[in-house]
């Protein structure tokens, strides 16, 4: 488990996938807004659903958010299009709506890199992101993210072309914060 003082990213448990497809992939306007797939109906407790636990992957790391020292569930975080090759992902985030807005999100990336980079030796991560996510591109650049660039009404989202941005992050330019720690999360710190 990787954690701060404040959250921790462990493995996805069966008891999140109803929670987290309820609160995360049911609400059709946010989802449609952080995934470039469009949104399907899924039924609850189904294969196919973007929560279901699965075996690890090369190319996927699937984490769900917890608070500490609480253990609540408070979303889910990833490294997806991982290449093994080129050492880059991109990294992605999505809170339960009670718990946006609490600074959670610096915690979450920051562990994510730390994971990518530390863990992984990853070289490079990034994050694709709505030009309109203000509260994601102020957490990335503010980790030290470099916004590389606009794409132009690139994404379809939710009746319209929106842009999207591009942030990146160099393994050379990350410096890990003091409070990442790894092992199992203990309240007392």
């Amino acid at each position: 488990m990787l954690h701060t003082t404040k959250v921790a990213l462990r493995a996805r448990h069966e008891a999140d996938v109803p929670v987290l497809q309820t609160e995360l992939y049911d609400d059709v306007v946010t989802r449609s807004r952080a995934d470039s797939r469009p949104w399907q109906p899924i039924a609850p407790g189904a294969a196919e659903s973007p929560y279901a636990v699965a075996a690890p992957s090369e190319d996927a790391a699937c984490f769900s958010v917890t608070t500490l020292p609480s253990g609540e569930l408070a979303g889910e975080a990833l490294l997806w299009g991982i290449d093994t090759h080129n050492r880059t992902a991109h990294l992605g985030i999505s809170l339960r709506p009670a718990f946006r807005g609490r600074g959670l999100a610096r915690e979450v990336v920051t562990l994510l890199c730390h994971y990518g980079f530390t863990v992984r030796g990853l070289h490079r991560l990034q994050v694709d992101t709505l030009a309109e996510n203000l509260p994601m591109i102020a957490t990335a650049t503010r980790l030290g993210f470099t916004l590389e660039g606009t794409l132009r009404r690139s994404a379809w989202s939710y009746g319209a072309h929106r842009d999207e941005v591009v942030l990146g992050l160099l393994a050379e330019e990350w410096t890990a914060p003091g409070d990442v720690l790894s092992g199992p999360a203990r309240p007392d710190r």
